[in-house]
């Protein structure tokens, strides 16, 4: 492929909740733009952007996946992400590069609570996006309730682009409100050829009011198309399409595309919304970049001829060498140049660099801004570092990580096998920052933490088949943290002579509790109003985090806490910094120890589908579970059961309501809160 202009590129991702067709879409994309001429399908294990072992096996995504192919005169880099909340740092990371996005909805689901977190996770990144309603083929399809739900449970604007021809099983083609005219796409070549037909009499009534309905939204956008509607005027496609697209670059129009990806319908006029709707790199606002020792940041438009800036979005471990996912926002790099990783403040080099198709790559010379490319040969990058030139540092900003909430323990079969285990867990570690590894003081076990079973799972299976390391593994724990529900303070002084020198500290500090949710505040006296040295101000800061991050009681991270260090006496010539770190730490154990100490667990928001005469008995065992019901709403011959459940009470939920619901019932679950841990809990840990 030959390099594009800028103006015809598209970085787009697909993003939505588990099974709401995800890949298959992404399948036709590249199958319709002719980067694969045999479509693979996700329940065969054949789908091109599945290509782990284990995605092919599960039939989910696992690992967001990017490709590069053609629709037209335009350049699509195009990223299929999961949508199982166990990989969220996938589409995080995903959406934190991307231009616009495709959100998949399923047509019989709607809005579930996988498609609620991935959209703000757009919404945080300022992503463009337009929309599919897939699955019009099902039975029990309903387009019109999954706009009603993006509206409410969204909070988005939605703009319906098309209308369907026959319901359900009878779906057959759409109408394209623009244009007014039927597409339909040919069944004995895979949907590939698409025909235009004029609309129907008896549709003409429905199409008349929904293309108001658009023209009406585009018009907000443009103030001459506003005149010309209130007039009764007939308005051009053209001008409605450049005022929707204002309204989709500024992040307020949802455009929504109706289909049936795996029937073969409904894509093209997608692709073409892409091209059309979506923003080339151009168009997007500057990304300002931090200039160490400048206050003002730098801002860095799209341009091939700026100072070279680029984020490692995506760390892979190829058969043992790292596989660097970039994204160029400015300048260029060629093959073999060095760089500078600004984030970790090594130089690095760019050996090799790729245009990715899957896990196939096609060898490329040059990458230049706007690009997404991946590179060997950076050894010290991980995912949120910044790359530049060295000449000219540059910095981005990183990513959200969210915190890991399960961990089990791990040992390898092999005694052999130790070191092995260790290396091995390294490298999970640069693709995933969701994924811990840490080593339990008291039992010298190997701790492995992740965002849930599957993620666990994953892990595990990965050791064996990538890597060649059998382990046994521990029952999955729940990780929880440590806060205190009281106020105390304490003042610890420590004097001791070490090596013959005197060291000695004094510290006063309180503790108080915050709400739920509030985080973590330390405060220190501020260095004009006290005659702290910096360098024992910052050994305060450093022993109080360290101190909190590892905990006071049991060994979990302390949340929810201020700490205020309200006195720290200086005796010059005796005082020294490391005595005021003793009785810093000392002092924070002793008065969180005053302070009624308590123990959170994770609670899991739960979402339940289920068949309508099971709902009764899973209430019960929600109920058992101490799980709180914030709701239950039905849709025709299924329940939808909401409910917020301790984690703990969550392990091997599936099998058992499997077995509730004779097979029927399905769950998807996300963290939501910590709260206080019951009365057993606290026993079981001695508090």
């Amino acid at each position: 492929m030959s390099q594009p202009d800028l103006k015809q590129i598209r970085n787009i991702g697909i993003i939505s909740h588990i099974d709401a067709g995800k890949t298959t879409v992404s399948e036709r994309i590249l199958y319709y733009c002719g980067e694969i001429h045999k479509l693979g399908e996700v329940h065969d294990g054949l789908a091109t952007m599945d290509w782990m072992a284990q995605e092919q096996d599960r039939g989910i995504t696992i690992t967001a996946t990017s490709t590069t192919c053609r629709w037209q005169d335009s350049w699509i880099n195009l990223i299929d992400t999961p949508g199982h909340i166990d990989f969220t740092i996938e589409v995080e990371r995903s959406l934190r590069v991307l231009d616009g996005a495709i959100a998949v909805f399923s047509a019989v689901e709607g809005v579930q609570p996988q498609s609620e977190s991935v959209w703000h996770q757009a919404n945080r990144y300022s992503v463009p996006r337009i929309c599919l309603i897939n699955k019009m083929d099902r039975i029990g399809s309903n387009y019109q309730a999954v706009l009603e739900q993006m509206q409410t449970r969204l909070g988005a604007r939605s703009v319906l682009m098309q209308l369907p021809v026959g319901e359900e099983g009878g779906f057959s083609s759409v109408v394209d409100l623009l244009e007014r005219c039927v597409l339909t796409f040919d069944e004995d070549e895979s949907g590939a050829t698409v025909t235009s037909a004029p609309v129907a009499d008896e549709l003409k009534p429905a199409v008349d009011e929904a293309r108001e309905a658009l023209v009406e939204a585009a018009a907000d956008w443009d103030d001459e198309l506003l005149i010309d509607f209130l007039e009764g005027k007939e308005v051009s496609t053209e001008r409605v399409r450049m005022a929707l697209r204002k309204g989709v670059l500024a992040g307020q129009l949802f455009p929504v595309f109706l289909g049936s990806a795996l029937r073969n319908k409904g894509i093209q006029p997608l692709l073409d919304a892409v091209t059309e709707l979506l923003p080339s790199p151009l168009e997007l606002p500057s990304v300002p970049a931090h200039q160490p020792g400048v206050e003002e940041d730098l801002l860095l438009p799209c341009d091939t001829g700026g100072p070279f800036c680029a984020l490692a979005f995506k760390v892979l471990s190829d058969e043992g060498r790292k596989l660097t996912y970039l994204r160029i926002y400015s300048g260029e790099l060629k093959e073999g140049d060095t760089l500078l990783n600004s984030t970790r403040n090594v130089q690095e080099r760019a050996a090799r660099l790729f245009r990715m198709h899957a896990h196939k790559r096609e060898r490329i010379k040059v990458a230049k801004a706007g690009d997404i490319v991946a590179a060997t040969g950076l050894k010290e990058a991980l995912t949120g570092d910044s790359l530049c030139f060295p000449e000219q540092p540059l910095q981005l900003a990183g990513l959200e990580i969210p915190e890991p909430v399960v961990s089990l323990a791990v040992e390898p079969k092999l005694i052999q096998d130790r070191e092995k285990l260790l290396l091995s867990l390294e490298k999970l570690q640069w693709e995933d920052p969701t994924f811990r590894v840490r080593e339990d003081e008291d039992t010298g076990q190997t701790v492995l933490t992740g965002m849930g079973e599957l993620h666990l799972e994953v892990v595990l299976r990965r050791l064996t088949d990538d890597f060649g390391v059998a382990v046994n593994a521990g029952q999955p724990q729940v990780v929880y943290r440590e806060s205190v529900s009281a106020e105390a303070s304490h003042t610890e002084i420590f004097e001791r002579e070490i090596e013959g020198k005197l060291q000695r500290g004094e510290v006063t500090l309180r503790v108080t509790p915050r709400e739920r949710g509030a985080g973590l505040e330390i405060e220190l006296p501020s260095l004009a109003a006290s005659n702290l040295s910096a360098d024992i101000l910052a050994a305060l800061n450093e022993t109080l985090r360290m101190a909190i991050q590892a905990g006071v009681q049991i060994g979990y991270p302390m949340v929810d806490l201020s700490v205020v260090v309200e006195r720290v006496p200086i005796e010059p010539g005796v005082t020294t910094v490391l005595g005021v770190r003793v009785s810093a730490q000392r002092s924070l154990m002793l008065a969180v120890r005053a302070a009624k100490p308590i123990l959170l667990e994770p609670v899991m928001a739960l979402e339940i589908t289920l068949p309508s005469e099971f709902s009764g008995k899973v209430l019960g065992t929600l109920q058992q579970k101490s799980g709180r019901i914030e709701g239950m709403e039905s849709r025709d011959v299924v329940d939808i059961i909401h409910a917020h459940v301790p984690l703990s009470e969550m392990f091997g939920y599936m099998t058992e309501l499997r077995s509730a619901t004779q097979g029927r019932g399905s769950f998807t679950m996300e963290f939501s809160h910590y709260d206080k841990a019951p009365d057993a809990v606290l026993k079981r840990f001695g508090l």
